[in-house]
């Protein structure tokens, strides 16, 4: 099975920005992807770089008229979407990540947990901490579970999402400033010790205070690439995933299996 990460330049014209998600959209799906994602706020500059109580009006809940193109292109092309945006619900906002199946379903949402305070990256003035908890999601074509950026940074979640049944991890990201060493460490290290796959997704493009670098890549459970890394600019990422091979690293390496939770009562400390 084939899965696509998606990577372009936003502009500030979110239209245009949805329209050329749509046409990169493409260019996975001739390439036969079944699982589509989207870098992090996909359709929109990277505004957390600073304090603007405008750009509240910037977020999105499920009527959207994005969320609606999206999950009639699920549907027409019958490929699951990992959408990630800006939510708005009820009076809270939150840095989530939609999941569509491929009959054009909303499967449901992860939601933003650990958020950056820093400056370029000021997340906690826009976005509520998540509060879906860690969900795996039962796609058409396998169980996914979703990290998005910082998440990444705290194995945890990635763990729990393992647990849960997860056999690919989506980690749509936002960074900048050539600290690729660092992401591409980190994730294969949790793909290694929590034996699933993982893709990165990261934003490409200069935007007024910052230039985001791309290099999206797919861990394999042995920490290899199996994808990637891509370049600066706009790009498709396309890794061939094979659940057997999965099956396979998880008996010879039943990390999982041996773990001892009662004695890491500290951690919840």
């Amino acid at each position: 099975m084939k899965i696509a990460g998606i990577q372009f330049a936003c502009s500030v014209d979110r239209n245009a920005n949805v329209e050329k998600a749509l046409k990169i959209m493409d260019l996975a799906l001739k390439e036969g992807a079944k699982i589509i994602c989207f870098q992090e706020l996909f359709n929109l500059q990277w505004f957390p770089k600073d304090r603007d109580a405008n750009a509240f009006s910037l977020a999105e809940d499920t009527r959207s008229e994005t969320i609606k193109i999206m999950r009639k292109k699920a549907k027409s092309s019958e490929a699951v979407i990992m959408l990630p945006l800006f939510e708005k619900s009820g009076s809270r906002y939150f840095n989530c990540c939609i999941v569509i199946d491929s009959d054009g379903t909303i499967l449901g949402r992860y939601r933003k947990i650990h958020l950056p305070d820093i400056p370029l990256w000021e997340e906690k003035y826009y976005f509520s901490q998540g509060d879906k908890g860690f969900p795996v999601f039962e796609t058409k074509f396998g169980k996914i579970g979703v990290q998005i950026s910082w998440d990444n940074l705290y194995p945890e979640g990635t763990r729990i999402l393992t647990l849960r049944g997860a056999d690919i991890v989506f980690a749509p990201t936002a960074c900048a400033f050539k600290s690729q060493h660092i992401w591409q460490t980190v994730i294969s290290g949790n793909a290694i010790t929590n034996g699933v796959f993982i893709m990165r997704v990261n934003r490409v493009g200069s935007e007024p205070a910052q230039d985001f670098y791309g290099m999206s890549f797919c861990a394999s459970p042995e920490g290899e690439l199996i994808g990637g890394p891509t370049g600066g600019g706009d790009s498709v990422l396309l890794a061939d995933i094979d659940l057997e091979y999965l099956k396979r690293v998880r008996r010879e390496w039943p990390l999982i299996k041996e773990r001892r939770p009662s004695l890491y009562k500290e951690i919840l400390e």
